[in-house]
């Protein structure tokens, strides 16, 4: 037994310093670059196939083809990774989104390019590096880490490292070359790649999809150790090694059996779930890039074009037509990224997991298989498939609600590849599944039909949720997502719908494309499918409905009529480039041929000159065009025009708050209280028993140094963040535990130092988005608050590109449309010049005049002076100082 015992603890040790030196590989790219490298897995793949090419197939020696492969080719592409790929992005400003996206085309092109070069065949004779001894993998791993411990600890690389890694901006403007600093880590991250790519390869399958998925699923171990601390990532990986090995020990009787088999196989995985799902994030950007301008609808003739190209395989025959029918079914799948990914903005990595779930219980309930169900006919079990699938997407859609960026595309990730093995891989669930056609549709032509006619269906469904109340917010949720909040959009209610809509769509497509091939086949869903349909749906437009069709059949049609790989390849090209055209090619194409497109302009002399040739042609001389609008130092124009009746215009069809009958009687009693906060940020209070009060129809202003904890105070009336001790209350009700998008309903309304607009949205679309989720859902809120705010001149315009000053109008404006009692201004005059102001002070006192409760947290004294009724003084988290503004101000403020 003992003997037993070490040896299997020798081959956990042996597995353990292949995924420690994965872990090495993305712990030292992630602090050299903030990249989290999702290729990984495909560059170690392709070194291990380049070593058995060089040895096996060209007969080069072992430790040539080894010093080549790792000390040349591996450092090589992670230099031309950086050169060509990451560098733009990083110069572009780092977006975590836009490197995310990138990273997983990188994976993609490489097992595309893998697949073309070398079949998809799986090889057995890839060539043994280190001998099966443990010990040797083991020392390679520790030495590897302790070198770039002491590198990074000891030297003077180590030191610009650690500075890069803290803020790269300020790394640059002290003189340390981060580009140099971005490439070594590159570089080694690959070697290390390869390096774990030639020492796996002779013991597990060596194909295009298993040897980088295997990697990707060590990926836990870098995740356990937050992408930072190098000895506790070999520690877990050591491990779990000696864990997954001991488990194999196991053997019980009954049920429990194949499921411990299971995780005993999968150990990794199940520490990849709890790393992504239950510790803390590693990232929190936004999950996708954002195109810069409004959606502009597709022309009708596409969709034209779309429609005969579709009907087209009706006139096939033979495998044409038989390859044809898995499109229609590829198109409702990535129609469920459009629903989640498109217009929710929340990135998922696992929608082939639900795509596949929705094929097996399909199979399942036809065959009479399904647990306490019984024998369906195909479409009603394709039904009933579709609604067991739609609440699993809660799996991805519960940890969207605290995480952003990585963590989410971890967590998605986590997900769809324990579905995979636990699920796909085990014989028990999918041997001896069929999937018949439904009944009179057994035929290619008749099933392609009703392929059709549900393609169609999705169609209609996804447009309307891109349409109407419910398709502003999501847009609005995935522009800003505390902007929509804020708006009273209740965010965290609408991501769990858009994931469960998502993974409705997602099995209604993967049960099509089961019956479409009669079979389940599990390799049709592995997490490689599903990272290579999202890079498909971003690049060729993730809010585009004919992205979604058009990719289907490219991913189809490419691999149909030629070598499997070239699907792969060409969408993985597009990724890399995500970066220069985020909108998709069809942005990108667009935007060229409007420039082609453009008319040429005659110079002045060129119009004096044709005057004076042909004086009929020009016809009588325009009349002088009327003077611009004045336009500030900061090149903006003045927020709006003197508005002296803004108080008429506001209560013109307005009905009266109780906030304004209190005002008008003359009524000063408190709307908004808070009561003692105290916060507190890693042991650091920022908040220390803080109280203060608003009252309708004055101006409260909250003044201070930086630091003072002005911010945390108002983030905790707005609802952003919950104080540690004390009580927040609106009109004599506990407020301090309710989120922001509910303070919204209840009368509390807030604006953002930096400007929470929807720039996707048009202007009238933005304040419609606070008429409808607001306190009061008014349909003539939105015409109101556009002609109060001078914005009817520029409502059908996309936010996006518009000056600072009329931004400030849409926030406000926005927030108004939903008839607050309080409103909540956090630094209104930030980016905005003099005369912008003054006209700013003008609105702020009309609202106040009209009963509103307005709490204003300014820098600008001049403002405050001007403005508020009372001003509270803060410093190091305690108000020092309350009363008229002209006595506190005149006492010397800070």
């Amino acid at each position: 037994m003992a003997s037993l015992s070490y040896d299997l603890t020798l081959a956990g040790l042996s597995v353990g310093s292949a995924a420690a030196l994965t872990g090495i590989g993305l712990v030292v790219t992630h602090r050299a670059t903030g990249v989290l490298n999702f290729a990984h897995g495909a560059i170690a793949m392709v070194c291990a196939y380049l070593l058995r090419q060089l040895t096996v197939d060209w007969g080069w020696p072992l430790p040539l083809a080894a010093a080549v492969t790792l000390l040349v080719v591996a450092p090589a592409i992670g230099l031309v990774l950086e050169r060509a790929v990451f560098r733009p992005l990083a110069v572009q400003g780092g977006d975590p989104a836009q490197t995310l996206v990138a990273s997983i085309g990188v994976f993609v092109l490489l097992v595309g390019a893998a697949a073309l070069i070398w079949g998809q065949g799986a090889r057995a004779d890839a060539p043994t590096l280190v001998s099966a001894d443990p010990w040797g993998q083991l020392a390679v791993a520790v030495a590897l880490a302790l070198a770039v411990w002491a590198l990074t600890r000891f030297t003077r690389f180590g030191g610009e490292l650690r500075a890069v890694v803290d803020d790269r901006r300020l790394a640059v403007l002290a003189g340390i070359d981060a580009d140099r600093v971005a490439a070594a880590g590159w570089a080694f991250g690959s070697f290390t790649a390869g390096l774990t790519g030639v020492l796996l390869a002779p013991y597990v399958r060596l194909d295009p999809y298993g040897l980088p998925l295997l990697v990707m699923e060590v990926m836990a171990v870098a995740v356990a150790a937050r992408m930072r601390n190098l000895p506790v990532a070999v520690v877990v990986a050591l491990g779990i090694g000696v864990a997954q090995s001991q488990l194999t020990r196991l053997h019980p009787s009954g049920w429990g059996e194949p499921l411990l088999q299971a995780v005993g196989a999968n150990l990794f995985v199940v520490a990849l779930l709890i790393a992504a799902l239950v510790l803390p994030g590693v990232g929190t950007g936004d999950a996708l890039p954002r195109t810069a301008t409004a959606r502009v609808p597709t022309p009708p003739g596409a969709w034209i074009v779309a429609v005969v190209l579709f009907l087209l395989p009706l006139g096939f025959a033979g495998s044409d037509l038989t390859t044809s029918v898995q499109v229609p079914a590829l198109g409702v799948i990535l129609l469920s990224l459009v629903v989640v990914t498109g217009r929710g903005g929340q990135i998922s990595l696992g929608q082939a997991a639900y795509a596949g779930l929705g094929a097996l219980f399909t199979a399942l309930l036809t065959g009479g298989r399904f647990p306490g169900l019984p024998e369906l006919p195909a479409l009603p079990a394709l039904a009933v498939a579709v609604l067991l699938v739609a609440p699993l997407g809660l799996l991805t859609g519960w940890p969207a609600i605290s995480r952003h960026g990585l963590a989410l595309a971890l967590a998605t990730l986590a997900v769809g590849v324990g579905v995979s093995r636990f699920v796909f891989a085990q014989p028990y669930a999918t041997s001896g599944l069929t999937l018949e056609r439904p009944a009179g549709l057994t035929g290619d032509r008749a099933y392609y039909l009703f392929e059709l006619a549900l393609l169609g269906g999705a169609l209609g469904c996804v447009a309307a949720l891109r349409r109407g109340r419910a398709g502003r917010a999501l847009a609005a949720m995935r522009d800003h997502e505390a902007g929509a909040a804020a708006a009273g959009v209740p965010v965290r209610s609408l991501k769990l719908a858009a994931f469960v809509t998502g993974a409705a769509l997602a099995a209604l497509g993967g049960g099509m494309l089961g019956m479409g091939l009669r079979a389940f086949d599990p390799g049709a869903y592995d997490p490689v499918r599903g990272l290579l349909w999202f890079a498909a749906v971003v690049v060729l437009g993730a809010d585009s409905l004919l992205g979604a069709l058009v990719a289907a059949a490219l991913l189809v049609g490419l691999d149909a009529g030629a070598r499997g790989g070239v699907a792969a390849a060409v969408i993985g090209v597009l990724a890399i480039l995500i970066g220069r055209f985020p909108g998709g090619p069809y942005e990108a194409l667009r935007a060229a041929t409007r420039r082609l497109r453009r008319r040429p302009r005659l110079t002045p002399l060129g119009a004096r000159v044709r005057g004076a040739l042909v004086p009929a042609a020009t016809g009588p001389a325009p009349a002088p065009a009327p003077a611009p609008a004045p336009v500030s130092s900061a090149g903006h124009r003045a927020l709006c025009p003197p508005l002296p009746k803004l108080s008429a215009s506001l209560e013109q069809g307005r009905p009266h708050s109780p906030c304004e009958t209190i005002a008008h009687s003359g009524n000063t009693s408190p709307v908004l209280v808070a009561d003692g906060l105290f916060l507190s940020y890693g042991g650091f209070a920022v908040l220390r028993g803080v109280s203060l009060s608003v009252v309708p129809g004055q101006v409260t202003a909250v003044v201070g140094p930086n630091g003072a904890g002005k911010s945390s105070l108002f983030h905790c009336l707005a609802g952003t963040v919950r104080p540690d001790r004390g009580r927040v209350a609106f009109g004599g009700r506990d407020l301090t535990r309710l989120p922001a998008h509910a303070r919204t309903r209840t009368g509390v309304a807030r604006t953002f130092q930096q400007l929470a607009v929807f720039p996707t949205l048009t202007v009238a679309e933005n304040v419609r988005v606070g008429a409808e989720q607001g306190r009061v859902r008014n349909p003539a809120a939105l015409d109101r608050a556009l002609r109060l705010f001078d914005l009817t001149s520029v409502r059908d315009r996309p936010a996006a590109g518009l000056p600072t000053g009329t931004l400030r109008r849409v926030e406000l404006a926005r927030a108004l449309a939903g008839d607050p009692y309080v409103l909540l201004l956090d630094e209104p005059a930030a980016g905005l010049d003099t005369g912008e102001v003054a006209a700013l002070a003008r609105v702020l006192r009309a609202l106040a005049a009209d009963g509103t409760a307005l709490l204003v947290v300014e820098h600008d004294l001049d403002l405050v002076a001007g403005l508020a009724d009372t001003v509270h003084v803060m410093t190091a988290g305690r108000i020092v100082a309350s009363g008229p503004a002209d006595e506190v101000l005149a006492g010397g403020a800070p």
